[in-house]
């Protein structure tokens, strides 16, 4: 049975421990056409110090990706996303040519060329000829094993395969190959690296495809195949839209992956002859499709057979993976999320739909494609594991990450409910100190709660006040706890994320991040104790301090980690992730037997002076959300106990849930427009 011990023998979270292996300072891209030039803009854009070169025998290659690259970098300008100075340096060191000398120096090597195992191999024999033995190898292959790219090198140990996705420089996707020569050092070092670059890699076995090229592929090749019971490219991309942003033709359209999928179907055809992919692949270019969120017409019989094909390769070629240990189930979940693009996780959709579901759908897929990998286990044994969350131990500290990169860590119930199952299962434990929550990467601790979430009880005050009191249960329950829960915040902190940051009992930060309620924004307000906890934990006698709070929560005003060190709010700052966590876990230890709950009682606090036309910068907000705030800090504030002030704070947010103001903010949010509040 596989183990997460073999696949990351130390910590799941990448960068509880620095490498001292330095950032590279010179890499180079070798394939200038297709994904390269993304890749190459990926780095520069997390790296602008580094020298890049890309190297191409096709002079016409590295002129479009030339183009390419400055394209990319004036969208950046123009959406604000890029500073100038920082698009200078983007532009700036790097070099375009057909010369391999140029790679010599690299740090990095990165092969992103035809996939084709003998040009590969060819490639890789020419660049070990030119870099020193300390340079890293790396083939961006889909879907060749490492084994056969590099076993010939003189040197094969510092070389695996990292497999970026479309567009390379946005996806968060990320495998990285473990294979039999590879040095394990090489590849906790390429695993460090991409995460702290803003990837969310994942380790995978040495095989065919890996594991999301062998979803991507066969889901792709499994919507062809239908095409032969007589239903258009339109219809399947309509139904597939319920699991992915975009259909499978949609996505081979614009990946011009039709003969990609073809050749990794040829190589899984060792495996067996169920691969053998349509040759409709090689004779296509475009297929006649719609894109994400057009439709077209689909009756309800051919809609059942297009979900039940599409729902069966995915729990295949998924259940396969795990079952077979090609990655961890959790890695397999979130990898066809953040990579693929699908709504939810493989296991998550087996979930929703049953378990007499998932084997009805399984049964039938059996018998249309004989050969297939079927489940080897029953339906409990793939729903067991945390989707949500990486669970470490650190010096006798357990360290809690949410793991959710596509959402910049955003909670739920369910994140909520993972890192209460965690502290539930271990307070009791006295091997275990304490605790420390954190979230995934350099960007964000916790984008604050899915706003989609909050759909379902505008115009619902009861449903809204009992939504804030489930989703407190986490907050409320480390509230109640003898041992130290802290907070390293590593990045910016919005809203819920915010709300659970300050229901810790220390919160610790990086140099770089940043505090902010943005509810007010939304048309709704910070209601699971946003408006209650900062006044009774840092206010208690600085009305200064309580004058901030105010303008957070009115006007959503953000304020840095030096700033919330001066409120009191952060206890100590550090310099980057790695140095976060030790302080994270002294601070643990430095708590332990000592923890101080919220004091209890009314807190004095500054006076709430009305204002005519509330604003957040530029941001006309509403006067009556406003309203509503203000009488709810008043009021908690001069509540005798903290369950008071809270249940006043719910009660807000659901009288804020059935104002016009809310439905507005939600839906203009939901639609990526500026909200207009008429009152």
């Amino acid at each position: 049975m596989v183990k997460v011990e073999d696949f990351y023998p130390r910590y799941r979270n990448p960068l509880i421990v620095k490498p001292e292996k330095p950032f590279p300072g010179k890499i180079a891209v070798v394939g200038a056409g297709g994904i390269g030039p993304d890749i190459g803009y990926f780095l520069k854009s997390a790296l602008p110090e580094v020298e890049l070169v890309f190297v191409d025998v096709v002079e016409k290659a590295l002129k479009a990706a030339s183009k390419r690259l400055e394209s990319y970098v004036e969208k950046a300008l123009s959406l604000k996303k890029m500073s100038n100075e920082k698009a200078e340096k983007v532009r700036s060191n790097v070099t375009y040519t057909t010369d391999y000398s140029k790679i010599e120096g690299s740090e990095l090597v990165i092969e992103a060329v035809t996939e084709d195992l003998a040009i590969k191999k060819e490639v890789f024999k020419r660049v070990e000829s030119l870099v020193n033995d300390e340079t890293i190898l790396a083939s961006n292959t889909s879907a060749i094993p490492a084994k056969r790219i590099f076993s010939a090198l003189k040197k094969p140990e510092r070389a695996t395969n990292v497999h970026f996705f479309a567009p390379a420089w946005r996806n968060p996707g990320l495998e990285i190959t473990l294979w039999e020569k590879v040095e394990r050092e090489i590849v906790d070092y390429l695993y460090w690296l991409f995460s702290y670059l803003g990837k969310a890699p994942i380790l995978v076995k040495d095989v065919i495809g890996y594991v999301l090229s062998r979803v991507f592929d066969n889901w792709s090749i499994e919507a062809v195949r239908l095409l032969d019971k007589g239903i258009t490219a339109s219809e399947i991309d309509t139904v597939a839209q319920e699991f992915v942003a975009a259909g499978p033709f949609y996505v081979l359209n614009i990946a011009k992956g039709n003969p990609i999928s073809y050749k990794c179907n040829m190589l899984q055809m060792e495996e067996s002859e169920a691969y053998r992919p349509p040759k409709i692949l090689l004779s296509v270019e475009n297929w006649k499709t719609v894109g994400p969120g057009e439709k077209v017409e689909v009756s309800p019989q051919l809609r059942d057979i297009i979900r039940d094909r599409l729902l069966g390769v995915l729990f295949s070629q998924c259940c396969e993976a795990v079952d077979k240990g090609f990655a961890l189930i959790d890695d397999v979940n979130m990898g066809c999320q953040v990579a693929l693009a699908f709504r939810k996780g493989p296991f998550d959709f087996m979930r929703e739909m049953g378990e007499a579901e998932f084997k009805r759908v399984m049964k039938k897929f059996g018998r249309e494609r004989p050969g297939m990998p079927l489940p080897a286990h029953d339906f409990k044994h793939y729903q067991d594991f945390y989707r949500n969350i990486l669970v470490d131990e650190v010096n006798g500290v357990k360290l809690v990450t949410i793991r959710r990169v596509h959402v910049l860590n955003a909670l739920s119930d369910e994140v909520n409910n993972e890192i209460l199952d965690v502290l539930k299962k271990n307070e009791t434990n006295p091997r275990v100190q304490g605790f420390v929550i954190t979230g995934f990467g350099t960007t964000a601790f916790s984008a604050g709660a899915d706003i989609e979430k909050f759909l379902p009880v505008l115009g619902n005050k009861e449903g809204a006040i009992e939504y804030c009191r489930e989703f407190s249960k986490l907050f409320v329950h480390i509230d109640s706890m003898d041992k130290p829960v802290i907070a390293a915040v590593n990045g910016m902190v919005l809203g819920g994320g915010v709300e659970l940051a300050i229901r810790c009992h220390g919160i610790v930060a990086t140099e770089n991040a940043w505090f902010q309620f943005p509810e007010v924004t939304l048309g709704i307000l910070p209601g699971v104790g946003g408006m209650v906890i900062p006044y009774r934990k840092w206010a208690r006698e600085r009305k200064d301090a309580s004058k901030v709070f105010h303008e957070m929560i009115r006007y959503a005003r953000r304020i840095t980690a030096r700033e919330a060190k001066e409120l009191g709010m952060v206890t100590e700052l550090a310099k980057d992730y790695s140095e976060l966590i030790k302080l994270a876990v002294s601070k643990v230890k430095e708590l332990e037997g000592r923890v101080e709950k919220i004091v209890e009682g009314p807190v004095e606090i500054a006076e709430l002076e009305p204002v005519e036309k509330p604003m957040a910068r530029e941001l006309a907000l509403s006067k009556e959300v406003d309203s509503v705030i203000c009488k709810a800090i008043k009021d908690a504030a001069a509540a005798q106990t903290l369950t008071e002030a809270l249940e006043i704070s719910y009660r807000a947010f659901g009288e804020v849930a059935c104002l016009d103001a809310a439905k507005e903010g939600i839906t203009a949010f939901m639609q990526r427009r500026k909200p207009a509040f008429k009152k």
